[in-house]
């Protein structure tokens, strides 16, 4: 067992038109690397998942719970479980790395 990865080779999954993930998992968390293109996003929704995150590039818009903010690289959030959110790009990709727990069995793959 290898307690590293290299993501550059992992294949991603479509969040939405736009917008992928590539998921790295262990026994109780998820890392999801995101990328959202320019003008897309991912709509409004909910998980019972806590999810916390923080921007690597670029800016994304998010709404929680009706909160809007323009976040940018280094700002970071938590959503508690079952809270709606969305995130939106601008001009520009933006990257997020998403963490939840416990593990999203959906983003296993």
């Amino acid at each position: 067992m290898s307690y590293f990865i290299d993501s550059s080779g992992r294949d991603s999954l479509e969040l939405a038109p736009g917008a992928r993930t590539r998921t790295f998992w262990g026994d109780q968390m998820l890392f999801s690397l995101v990328e959202v293109d320019a003008n897309s996003g991912v709509p409004l929704h909910t998980h019972p998942h806590e999810q916390g995150g923080i921007i690597v590039e670029g800016e994304l818009e998010m709404g929680i719970n009706g909160e809007v903010k323009l976040l940018k690289p280094g700002d970071m959030y938590i959503i508690p479980g079952n809270v709606e959110h969305y995130a939106k790009a601008y001009m520009t990709k933006a990257v997020a790395l998403d963490i939840f727990s416990p593990v999203r069995e959906e983003f296993k793959y």
